[in-house]
């Protein structure tokens, strides 16, 4: 039996394995991983801003940028004289959610070490994450305002949706609902458009509130109203 060797260099899997080799390599270094960190919470944070975040110097900070720039991981916006960057999209800060679920994974039964203010209500980009999120998004499977797998919203689910005022767009290029999964409670919470969408609706109705800088997220008088009211869940 004759074995034909195939001449490697110029086909599309090298090309493939050596993008990943890129992105892999970008997202080796402590200081960048700090940077993608920050731009988690799905705001536009200039260089100046990052290195304090990530501890380095301005002038290395702009060469971390370059780097994660370069591999498509995150995007320069102009305002003005005014440099922002932020993650590529919301794939990406996917990407990032799951290497923290994997990079926390152990043999033994998992220990958090992520701190109880963010454990409870974080970003993950454009939508909410945390202890809350994850229950929120357990009450809409067992009302049935989810399919079993969480791709879609149910009639029921889009109805209740719309009374509440969320407004999704029939249009997105995005996955319109799936679950996200948490890589502080190992659960899933909503993703997509529909998780995106009713983050913003929380923000409007000032049910909760971002702290400035960060991904943590507080719950305000009126959103513990609210969110018990529409979701049975009851926050001291």
């Amino acid at each position: 039996m004759n074995l034909v060797k195939t001449k490697r260099g110029s086909e599309p899997d090298d090309v493939l394995e050596t993008s990943m080799v890129m992105v892999a390599s970008a997202l080796s270094d402590p200081s960048r991983v700090s940077i993608l960190c920050a731009l988690m919470d799905g705001r536009a944070w200039t260089a100046t801003e990052l290195s304090v975040v990530a501890g380095i110097a301005a002038s290395t900070t702009s060469g971390h940028l370059n780097r994660l720039l370069g591999n498509g991981l995150i995007i320069c916006l102009t305002q003005g004289r005014h440099r922002y960057y932020s993650l590529s999209g919301n794939h990406i800060a996917g990407l990032l959610e799951n290497l923290m679920g994997f990079s926390m994974g152990t043999s033994k039964a998992p220990v958090s070490s992520t701190p109880v203010y963010l454990r409870y209500a974080r970003t993950c980009y454009d939508h909410l994450a945390g202890e809350l999120a994850v229950n929120i998004y357990e009450f809409m499977l067992q009302e049935k305002w989810l399919e079993a797998d969480g791709s879609e919203l149910t009639s029921a689910g889009k109805m209740h949706f719309e009374k509440m005022g969320v407004l999704l767009n029939s249009r997105t290029r995005r996955k319109p609902c799936c679950g996200c999964l948490d890589w502080s409670e190992r659960r899933f919470h909503l993703g997509g458009d529909a998780g995106s969408a009713l983050f913003t609706l929380f923000l409007q109705k000032e049910w909760v509130t971002r702290v400035q800088g960060y991904r943590e997220v507080n719950v305000t008088d009126s959103g513990r109203v609210a969110i018990y009211r529409l979701f049975k869940l009851k926050i001291t």
